[in-house]
């Protein structure tokens, strides 16, 4: 756990890199101080880069018309915050009480996604510092229309291409996962793994969600494009697991040669369309590429006319249809991203962007669901709020100048999550100390006059942007010499704000690690919720896949990606919870072995699902008592599962014989159906056994008795 956490803090993540956002960020802050020392206005000049800098930390690399959105609900925040920071302000009682009210529903705000958490601090931070102030109400007025400037420049500058370059956002997504899955074409498949591409096409569902309602011609390739990459994706994970089970059984090294060259070429030809996606130009290599793998499905097809036992022919023709299924694929999205066609079938559907009233009352389902103290997201808000509290008498008792560092440095450090908290609680402490130390370093060297000055926070703004959001303690550097140059800029003492500054950014540090401490909300209290609401994902996902028709429907399909994306964000969720839970010291390490064991059990589930769906359109699921059998008792294993992991007394007698039903199933297929289905129906039976034996070993352990066992079923 330790060493977990040491890496943590060590951590320096070069994708987080982006110095094209740090730059315009910069710009931003600096154009405002430079004009403001122009026209004799620094004061002035300081208000708006002050609030452009805070809107700073929502810019990004997503969609234009997302980020805009965010940047100005950002802007609009941060304004109200600097008034009503401002008007509080001249009453201690009344300033206390406004940041006890906005650190909780800043805090409760987790439950809503990143985006309103990040919005909620950077507005508390804000209206903690106006509340320091004793502003009259002309110039609480004044201070939040300069910081809604500030705001609207930075958000200007943000989206200032939009124009130029619409949809750039999104089809560098989209690139991003064609070059993922060309690799993925190559890479050896495992079923203890997660399925490939995964990450990847999160992002690029998340970058286009918001083209939902646009239905231009622009919009609607960019969705037939993500429409074919999953279809694409599926459809290698089945090519991957035929190909591996051709090198397991077949004596003619021809079939895998042919298999693999094609294959090969797939990967070329997903690269050519990742580059066309983002450069606009077609590779004059496509067309060639295209014609290799038609003749490679040939070639293959010509062995299986001289297959001489029925059990090679069925393999081979299976193997047949799903190289067509995968060059097809290929040639449709090819045509998409070079502008030759779009997707026959309406590509984007309407309900990937709900209505304001939809969203705003499934935001207000969450909120009401999450009010209790057993939601680590209300146990948040409940102790960033006490939290503050006492950093707000705390700051007011020792009765110095900007002793608001203290409860701002609270605000900055408290987090949901052990990890999160105590790796910014220390980083934010010794980065802040090295910090101030350059600070000094600055002053008693250089003695920047103003013009140094401005030219200093500018350049300090882009390293906070630039390599700040690789490393929390390189960000708390950069942003604690930053800030005594603003303070420094407004006419205070360099020696005061530094002073200050540490003491106070310190004892802010060490009261929120110690108010962590005394309420901690654990992980280990939530990944066996999260692992059974992934199980009931992937319980909705394969009941989906199992239910399709044998004709195409264009409104199951759409149902049966919106379950499949279910699915995978709830394994990502629990992914990430199994890798905070390493670092928790009152972690158990048999609980995070378990997890782990049951985790890549159900990967190889997940993945026969995915193969199952990736099957061409002959491989369907067969329509008959034993497969609606079979398929109706994974599904209440998945459900009986699901409710063990959530304390029911489940008994072994309530789940179905899987290996029995798998029996069945098999004797009722054809051979070529046999092929695909029997292998994969065999991977689901084998780890819905062993994950049942996993959670029933871990109920007789951890919960109120054991599971009554009777004989056991084969695995």
């Amino acid at each position: 756990m330790w060493r977990s956490f040491a890496r943590l803090l060590t951590q320096f993540d070069r994708n987080k890199l982006e110095s094209a956002i740090a730059l315009r960020n910069a710009f931003g802050v600096l154009v405002p101080l430079a004009i403001g020392v122009a026209i004799g206005m620094p004061l002035g000049g300081v208000a708006v880069a002050s609030g452009a800098l805070q809107v700073a930390y929502s810019d990004g690399h997503d969609p234009y018309s997302q980020r805009g959105q965010r940047m100005l609900t950002a802007t609009l925040l941060c304004a109200l915050a600097v008034v009503v920071g401002g008007l509080t302000g001249r009453v201690q009682a009344l300033a206390g009480l406004a940041v006890v009210l906005w650190g909780f529903a800043a805090g409760f705000a987790v439950t809503l996604g990143a985006d309103a958490e990040s919005l909620g601090v950077i507005s508390l931070v804000t209206l903690i510092i106006y509340a320091a102030q004793a502003l009259t109400i002309e110039r609480a007025l004044n201070s939040g229309l300069l910081a809604l400037l500030g705001g609207l420049v930075q958000t200007a500058l943000s989206i200032a291409l939009w124009p130029l370059g619409r949809h750039e956002p999104e089809r560098r997504a989209l690139s991003e996962l064609y070059s993922e899955l060309s690799q993925s074409a190559l890479a050896a498949l495992k079923s203890q793994e997660a399925p490939p591409s995964t990450a990847e096409v999160t992002r690029a569902q998340d970058a286009l969600r918001r083209l939902g309602r646009d239905h231009g011609n622009e919009s609607q390739r960019l969705w037939a494009l993500l429409n074919q990459a999953e279809r694409i994706r599926l459809s290698l994970l089945t090519l991957g697991r035929l190909r591996n089970r051709l090198a397991r059984q077949t004596e003619q090294p021809v079939d895998l040669q042919i298999v693999t060259h094609f294959l090969q070429h797939c990967a070329n030809l997903l690269d050519m369309i990742a580059s066309t996606v983002v450069t606009h130009k077609t590779l004059s290599s496509g067309p060639p590429a295209l014609r290799e793998l038609q003749q490679l499905s040939e070639q293959y097809r010509s062995l299986e006319k001289t297959s001489d036992s029925a059990f090679p022919t069925a393999v081979r023709r299976t193997m047949r249809r799903q190289l067509d299924a995968v060059a097809g694929q290929l040639r449709a999205a090819f045509s998409i991203a070079t502008n030759q066609q779009l997707s026959d079938e309406q590509t984007s559907p309407a309900e990937m962007v709900p209505s304001w009233r939809s969203r705003a009352r499934e935001n207000l389902a969450k909120l009401q669901a999450n009010l209790s103290l057993q939601s680590p997201a209300f146990r948040h808000a409940v102790r960033l709020a006490a939290t503050l509290a006492s950093g707000e008498m705390m700051a007011h008792l020792i009765y110095a100048r900007r002793t608001y560092w203290l409860p701002m440095t609270i605000a900055l450090v408290l987090k949901p999550e052990f990890t999160v908290t105590f790796s910014r609680g220390l980083l934010r402490i010794a980065g802040t100390l090295a910090g101030l130390v350059l600070s000094t370093a600055l002053f008693r060297f250089l003695h920047p006059v103003t013009g140094m000055e401005v030219i200093l926070i500018g350049l300090f703004v882009f390293l906070v942007r630039w390599i700040g959001p690789a490393n929390y303690g390189i960000f708390a550097i950069n942003v604690s010499a930053l800030v005594v140059l603003l303070v420094a800029f407004t006419g205070v003492s360099p020696t005061e704000a530094i002073l200050t500054r540490g003491i106070m950014t310190t004892l802010g540090g060490i009261t929120a690690l110690a108010a962590y401490a005394a309420w901690p909300t654990w992980e280990a209290m939530r990944s066996w919720e999260i692992l059974a609401k992934m199980l009931d994902a992937y319980r909705e996902y394969f009941r989906g896949v199992t239910a399709r028709p044998g004709v195409s429907d264009s409104v199951l399909q759409r149902e049966l990606d919106a379950v499949r994306i279910e699915a995978r964000r709830r394994r990502s969720q629990l992914e990430a919870s199994i890798d905070r839970l390493r670092m928790e010291p009152v972690a158990n390490e048999q609980d995070i072995l378990r997890l782990n064991t049951m985790l890549a059990s159900s990967h190889r589930f997940i993945n026969a699902t995915m193969a199952l769906e990736g099957a061409h359109e002959k491989a369907l699921w067969p329509q008959s008592g034993a497969a609606e059998k079979f398929a109706q008792d994974v599904d209440k294993t998945l459900e009986l599962l699901s409710a063990a992991l959530r304390g029911a007394r489940v008994s072994l007698r309530q789940f179905a014989d899987l290996r029995e039903d798998h029996h069945a199933l098999v004797s009722s297929l054809g051979a070529e159906q046999r092929t695909l289905l029997a292998e994969e129906t065999d991977r689901i039976t084998n780890s819905l056994n062993t994950l049942r034996e996993q959670i029933v070993a871990w109920r007789e352990q951890n919960l109120r008795g054991p599971i009554a066992t009777p004989e056991a079923q084969p695995v």
